[in-house]
């Protein structure tokens, strides 16, 4: 797990609080709490991340 590259999210907010970093794979992205790190991450299909993603922007 040391090889992948994490960064923040787009989708973080402007507060330094609430960040959420990213890691794009071939077939997974991979989120975590920016603050929480220790704490592991959520491996989705990257069909998943889309769809959560669509249904995270339409619910604006």
């Amino acid at each position: 797990m040391s090889d992948v590259q994490w960064h923040k999210s787009s989708y973080s907010g402007g507060s330094h609080q609430d960040c959420v970093e990213v890691a794009e794979g071939a077939t997974h992205t991979l989120v975590r709490d920016t603050r929480h790190r220790d704490h592991g991450h959520l491996a989705l299909t990257n069909p998943a991340w889309t769809a959560l993603l669509t249904t995270l922007k339409s619910n604006r």
